[in-house]
């Protein structure tokens, strides 16, 4: 089969900002999926992985968030007023309306990689999705990560992302391995929401009114690997706290089952563990 094409799309939020996203059409499709980043990652690292969905039969949709990739918000990061609640109050619904508006008699489904699969909760077109494949996904409390992890982790968000972004007016985590730099709303609201259990519900009542965690009733698999040090049980069991309605499946992984070194919070994307990608479709063929 010749290479699957990306058609670069302009989604419009609802508060006027124009996102980038990349759609792969499937002939005949039987489902459209929305693929959610994880923090400070590119849509385009997710390509081989919609590519693939795309060649089983899916039509798929991936985007940058605000402040990410192709959607940066201002002519400098440091310029930027994006937060990480508008990914899911704003930007990850504008791609699912999208997604509604082109293939409005098929199966709607998210799957989303470490906040990607937690955010759909503020998604106030939240009920159009069948299911919800969250992978590397918990709510990252920095005292259930393991360690090393855990020191690396706090001293990241509680020391370098405060002192950066006054520094510089934005946070440099691209240098230090930690994804795409980030703006200044974004990085300390991740930093705030991983400082105690719940995460994105630390900000209810507060910078978010109105959410839908409680109205979630489609089926959700939290898919994990035993090797991801920030996906650990108790962060595990904190996240589906968040969804009193759904069903959640949580599944963990072993990476040497299917003969893999290393796999980790970021690894299942990657070409080269594409064995375990069935996990999703295999999922989907139910749901």
């Amino acid at each position: 089969m010749s290479e699957i094409k990306a058609q670069r799309v302009e989604l419009q939020a609802t508060d006027g900002l124009t996102l980038v996203g990349y759609h792969f059409q499937a002939e005949s499709p039987h489902a459209a999926i929305l693929v959610c980043s994880a923090t400070a990652v590119r849509q385009r690292y997710y390509f081989p992985f919609a590519r693939w969905l795309c060649q089983q039969g899916f039509s798929v949709l991936t985007l940058d968030y605000r402040g990410i990739g192709e959607s940066i918000d201002a002519p400098a990061l440091k310029h930027s007023r994006a937060r990480k609640q508008d990914w899911g109050e704003l930007d990850m619904p504008a791609a699912l309306a999208w997604l509604d508006n082109r293939y409005p008699t098929i199966a709607k489904h998210l799957v989303g990689h470490s906040a990607g699969g937690i955010l759909f909760g503020l998604m106030p077109n939240f009920d159009r999705l069948a299911s919800v494949i969250a992978i590397g996904c918990s709510t990252g409390y920095v005292r259930y990560i393991a360690m090393p992890d855990r020191f690396v982790a706090a001293t990241l968000l509680s020391i370098y992302f405060p002192l950066a972004s006054k520094f510089f007016g934005y946070v440099p985590a691209k240098k230090l391995g930690w994804g795409e730099d980030l703006p200044t709303g974004i990085a300390m609201q991740w930093a705030h929401w991983c400082s105690n259990p719940g995460y994105v519900s630390n900000s209810f009542g507060k910078d978010i009114h109105i959410h839908h965690y409680d109205e979630v009733k489609a089926p959700i698999l939290i898919l994990n690997m035993t090797d991801d040090p920030i996906s650990s049980k108790k962060n595990v069991e904190d996240l589906q706290r968040l969804f009193p309605q759904a069903i959640t499946s949580p599944t963990w992984i072993d990476p040497k089952e299917f003969k893999l070194a290393e796999v980790g919070h970021m690894g299942f994307f990657r070409p080269k563990n594409s064995v375990l990608w069935a996990n999703v479709t295999n999922w989907l063929k139910d749901h």
